[in-house]
């Protein structure tokens, strides 16, 4: 087995650590403090030309991998988690997905502007009373002519506030239940679509989370994406790549509160040594250092696999790895970070270290994208199910 990296895998990973020591970690105490959205991220972004990853060459990407596309979330997270998160939200959510969904002329219209940079793009699925349970979605989507007509609320839609550009799920046939959901390229401008709210976070801020309301929105026949009804396609066909390249975030988190802990405990001396001396601290910075790297190689995994299986779809390998690997590299990332804070004891309390910044951010991904509880569920019946087919046979 190959664990090494490609050359061009090495060179985008140190390209954006160093991008992000330099442009993001200096900006980080304000985005935190005052939960700011830097106007020029995105451009930013588009200039070291990593909005399109895994976009082909003709709409102005890159034409790389998912591996890539996690690396790049992964380095970023370590300084500036909410803004990695925001990036994931356009560059994977949102833009991957409609690579892969959409017709050439949606693709050829949306794609380059968002690699650009010159559009933000979000993926709207969340409602007030659909979470985990994403096919009772009740956004009501009904063709009039040349138009649909969209009404109803998303909510913890990321980038919601800022985008421009939204990959919208919605009810097409709602007897049908999963099988009668569409998806849509909705823009911010569009007739009936409003922002309600920004939603204020204890975690993860600098990366705008909002209500979108959808109030007799008109939307161009034009601008659905695959066939009616066969949204559900499109939204899980997506789930298992965005599992993985979130999951780097979490990677990211924990390497850096890691590497933070390691530095204190060599700096900080108590009863006149390095606390780094002491066993239980060495206990504690060992098993941070094997549950990282451990999580990192699930990861890493799930990239690998996601890309010799590009389909992906329901009840696959590749659904049972991204959901152990998001699963075990969220929950070791809040581990990890939580140590790292009782090893700078009351200074990682105080907001002047950086640690307690990662520590509030790595509990997010144990909740969006799919709750934990719902990964595990996940994980089983993938393990489960071959066993029940050769039971059935009997």
């Amino acid at each position: 087995m190959d664990f090494e990296l490609t050359e061009e895998q090495r060179m985008m990973r140190d390209m954006v650590y160093k991008w992000a020591l330099k442009e993001l970690a200096p900006i980080q105490e304000k985005v935190d403090e005052e939960d700011w959205f830097p106007p020029d991220f995105f451009k930013k972004c588009a200039e070291i030309g990593i909005l399109g990853i895994t976009i082909d060459e003709k709409y102005g990407g890159l034409g790389s991998d998912v591996l890539t596309q996690t690396l790049v979330v992964e380095q970023m997270s370590r300084f500036a988690p909410g803004l990695a998160m925001t990036y994931a939200a356009h560059s994977n959510l949102c833009v991957h997905n409609i690579h892969r969904n959409a017709n050439e002329y949606l693709k050829e219209k949306y794609l380059p502007p968002m690699v650009r940079g010159e559009k933000i793009g979000a993926l709207a699925l969340t409602e007030p009373n659909a979470g985990s349970d994403a096919m009772s979605i009740r956004t009501r989507a009904v063709k009039k002519g040349d138009k649909y007509i969209l009404n109803g609320t998303k909510i913890f839609i990321t980038n919601g506030p800022v985008a421009d550009v939204f990959l919208v799920y919605a009810k097409t046939q709602p007897e049908l239940g999963a099988k009668g959901i569409s998806a849509f390229i909705v823009e911010k401008d569009f007739p009936g679509f409003s922002v309600s709210r920004k939603i204020r976070k204890c975690g993860m801020r600098g990366s705008p989370t909002g209500e979108l309301v959808f109030d007799n929105c008109e939307v161009p026949a034009e601008n659905l994406v695959g066939q009616e009804n066969m949204g559900v396609h499109v939204m899980t066909s997506g789930l298992d790549v965005e599992r993985i390249v979130l999951a780097g975030g979490s990677v990211g988190m924990a390497e850096q509160a890691l590497e933070y802990a390691v530095n204190y405990a060599v700096e900080r001396e108590q009863f006149g040594q390095p606390i780094a001396n002491f066993q239980m601290i060495q206990q504690k910075l060992a098993d941070m250092y094997a549950r990282t790297e451990a999580a990192r190689l699930l990861v890493y995994r799930a990239a690998d696999l996601a890309q010799k299986s590009p389909r992906g779809g329901k009840g696959t390998e590749l659904t049972k790895m991204a959901a152990a690997a998001v699963l075990f590299a969220s929950e070791t990332a809040t581990w990890v970070c939580n140590q790292a804070v009782q090893i700078h004891g009351g200074y990682g309390y105080c907001l002047e270290f950086p640690v307690q910044n990662l520590w509030r951010d790595a509990k997010l991904y144990e909740i969006g994208a799919g709750t934990n509880e719902i990964r595990r569920i996940i994980v089983a019946r993938e393990l489960t199910r071959e066993a029940f087919a050769r039971k059935a046979q009997r």
